[in-house]
């Protein structure tokens, strides 16, 4: 019998608690999302017009990593309030946070206007974008996570995730639209700041659906526990940030590592192929952007059925699939983009990102099983932020910088199998967690495995 913290919520509740972490988690993505594809496509002449069009792409993207940078730090300071106050106040502010800096990018004056104070400026609200966002990831996929229940919990929490592929089709999709509408030189002069404006309607939105949603049940009944333990003096609670590193810290290193793949590949897939397919191959911005926005597409409708496929099989399986079909799809994924038809390039990028999605899919539930409710959220987010330093934030960096050096994407193809063969090692280290209930996640100890249901 599940007990009154794990019982599963009326299915109406549950989907309104999934729109609730989908919507917010979109309207973060767009936010993060449009910042990379105008790093590729408009700040390096507009912030950094004084260099050659490689330099000043890579310069563009070194204020797109900065972001990455201060995801960690985001983790930390939201890990440690959700553990502490619950994840629900935590996504509100995140939402502010993330939507008040992108709208502020739309308002930024450039380098023609104010000189060197354009980029600088540019660089401090891609800092607040990365720390909302590094927040952001954690509270959303807990929230829905421990609202479920553990037979379905990788189809829904999988929800959330598909967030990263609606905000990538948002955000592509109205920066194709405007380079379609607008001449370039109109896009250039006002046009690239509408996709930034309209972020604070967005936010208004996401706000309005996110306070309308319950605390986690999970959350509320350690809570209390924890408030027993502190009043009889039974025990001392430890700092989330310090019982994680303490008893989770093998469980966190197993994040990082999985990690590596998913995000390094999904990076490349969808940023550096814009600089790319324009710059080495020379297709236009619009016939790249569509590219990515029909595949995204692709990708949040299979996002789900991975997700799914996780309760079945399990979530190390579902992974591994993922990590291995992106490290072998690299050679065949620059051969095709290589070719200069849009409709290998779309075929590219769409088998690209289904790959991707086998990992991306279980990683909430899959993250979210692995450590206590009083730590999860620092534990989830830790795991999942510190590796985007090391994945994430270079990937696009790393790989223009090989192009420009090589003017070849076998170096590219070869980075990315590297980061797949890590994940496949941390995959292979990390214990099933299918079917585990997370109020009855040990914190003092590796959980035990999680039972095999009679009918997988």
């Amino acid at each position: 019998m599940a007990s009154p913290a794990s019982a599963p919520p009326a299915e109406s509740n549950l989907k309104r608690i999934v729109a609730a972490s989908l919507i917010g988690t979109t309207i973060e993505w767009y936010d993060f999302f449009l910042y990379g594809s105008a790093a590729a496509l408009v700040f390096n002449k507009l912030f950094f017009p004084d260099s050659d069009p490689l330099v000043g792409t890579l310069l563009s993207f070194l204020t797109y990593a900065v972001g990455f940078a201060a995801r960690p730090l985001g983790a930390l300071v939201f890990g440690h309030y959700g553990d502490r106050l619950g994840r629900k106040k935590l996504l509100v502010l995140s939402l502010l946070l993330m939507g008040g800096a992108t709208f502020a990018i739309g308002l930024l004056p450039t380098h023609a206007t104010v000189g060197s104070a354009a980029p600088l400026l540019l660089t401090a609200l891609r800092l607040v974008q990365g720390f909302a966002l590094g927040g952001e990831w954690g509270g959303a996929v807990l929230l829905v996570s421990e609202h479920g229940d553990a037979r379905r919990r990788g189809f829904w929490a999988s929800w959330p995730q598909t967030g990263a592929p609606a905000g990538q089709l948002l955000a592509t999709g109205v920066l194709s639209a405007l380079t379609a509408l607008l001449s370039d030189s109109a896009f250039l002069a006002w046009g690239w700041r509408i996709p930034f404006l309209l972020s604070g309607v967005l936010v208004i939105v996401g706000l309005w659906i996110r306070l309308s949603v319950d605390e986690s049940p999970v959350f509320k009944a350690a809570l209390v526990a924890a408030e027993e333990r502190k009043a009889s003096a039974a025990q001392i609670e430890k700092m989330p940030l310090v019982a994680v590193l303490k008893h989770h810290w093998r469980d966190v290193l197993i994040a990082m590592g999985a990690r590596m793949a998913e995000n390094i590949s999904y990076y490349v897939i969808t940023a550096f192929i814009l600089v790319y397919a324009t710059l080495q191959v020379g297709l236009s911005k619009q016939t790249a952007l569509n590219a990515v926005l029909i595949a995204s597409a692709v990708h949040f409708a299979v996002i789900p059925a991975w997700g799914a496929l996780s309760d079945r099989i399990g979530r190390r399986p579902v992974y591994l699939i993922g990590a291995v079909g992106v490290g072998a799809w690299m050679f065949p994924f620059f051969m095709l983009i290589d070719s200069g038809t849009f409709g290998a390039l779309l075929l590219a990028v769409t088998v690209g990102l289904i790959l991707h999605g086998a990992m991306y899919a279980p990683q909430a539930a899959f993250f979210s099983e692995m450590f206590a409710t009083r730590m999860r959220y620092s534990g989830a987010s830790i795991g999942a932020q510190f590796s985007s330093v090391a994945a994430g934030a270079p990937a696009p960096l790393i790989a223009t910088a090989l192009l420009s050096d090589y003017g070849s994407s076998t170096p590219i193809s070869l980075y990315v199998i590297a980061a797949a063969l890590l994940t496949v090692v941390a995959i292979a280290c990390a214990r099933e967690t299918r079917n585990r209930d997370l109020s009855e996640v040990a914190e003092d100890a590796a959980p035990a495995p999680a039972p095999v249901r009679a009918d997988a």
